[in-house]
């Protein structure tokens, strides 16, 4: 027996810093998306007079800043501290969480797929509310304009959409400047511009040329095509009319994402397998761990 000992079970070292370190990048990040978020709201004056959250009739993407911040932070702390101090009701915590997350993002994509009629809905009239409060929070409307900018689109189905927006209607009862029109996000880009217009879609969807309206002009210029005993002269006339119509995207956003998803589904694919894949890896690293704490605690 001399120059023997039993060595007994032992916790993974690497395991167990491996998933501190991880889960302190992740609960530093969940501090820095929530300290963003605080701040946002407390620019607005939303945190001086809370009342005011459900003021804004549509999204306010800080949001999105204070969720993902919140749940980076529980999870962040959940792991970092359940393995630095091999507290397993932590680290089991940690799973669960995870799990249930995995299990939420999985459902969302298996309904995504075959309720897709039904997400195309919501999308639109999601998008659709958040044209009518497009002005009323500076976040929101710098996330519209955004989207309209990245994906070249204008509403969710197209340029009219923002008839509901009470600024940008056309009726005759709105005196805003920017009747008719649509926010400059939705403006063709010169590339010989090194300024953004700001009021380059006014007047966009009501701009008439020799007294005639970009519609009834369009309408003429396919008379004119279709005719075939018609003056060709005055149809090239009328198409370099219409060209010069030309400021806006016409397409709808809803119609431009899916899209950007049928060209980009592999990309797409992939980061959401990426991430599935960490999370499965994050919930065994974990459970792991707890089994070397409770095997160790049992040898005691």
């Amino acid at each position: 027996m001399s120059g023997k000992h039993y060595k007994g079970p032992e916790v993974s070292c690497c395991i167990k810093y491996f998933i501190f370190g991880f889960n302190v990048i992740f609960w530093f990040l969940g501090i820095a998306f929530l300290g963003i978020g605080l701040w946002a709201w407390n620019e607005k004056g939303v945190l001086s007079n809370i009342s005011s959250i459900t003021d804004l009739g549509g999204f306010d993407p800080v949001w999105l800043f204070l969720v993902v911040g919140g749940v980076m932070f529980i999870l962040g702390f959940a792991g970092c501290i359940g393995a630095l101090r091999e507290n397993t009701f932590l680290l089991k915590f940690f799973s669960v969480f995870l799990g249930i997350i995995f299990f939420l993002e999985l459902t969302a994509g298996v309904l995504a797929f075959v309720f897709k009629d039904w997400i195309k809905d919501q999308l639109y009239f999601f998008i659709n509310n958040n044209i009518r409060a497009y002005r009323d929070d500076i976040d929101l409307q710098n996330l519209i304009d955004f989207t309209q900018e990245y994906w070249q689109c204008c509403g969710a189905f197209g340029a009219d959409d923002w008839n509901l927006n009470i600024y940008f209607n056309c009726t005759d009862s709105n005196a805003s400047r920017e009747r008719c029109g649509v926010p400059f996000s939705c403006c063709t880009k010169d590339p010989a511009e090194d300024v953004i217009n700001t009021q380059c879609g006014y007047d966009a969807r009501q701009k008439p040329v020799s007294g005639i309206s970009s519609c009834h002009l369009a309408q003429r210029v396919l008379e004119e095509l279709l005719n075939l005993h018609g003056d060709p002269v005055l149809s090239s006339s009328l198409v370099k009319e219409v060209d010069q119509q030309i400021v806006i995207y016409t397409k709808g956003c809803v119609p431009q994402f899916e899209k950007w998803l049928q060209d980009n589904l592999t990309i797409v694919a992939g980061i959401f397998i990426g991430i599935a894949l960490l999370q499965i890896f994050g919930i065994c690293l974990a459970q792991n761990l707890v089994s070397d704490i409770e095997a160790v605690r049992a040898s005691w």
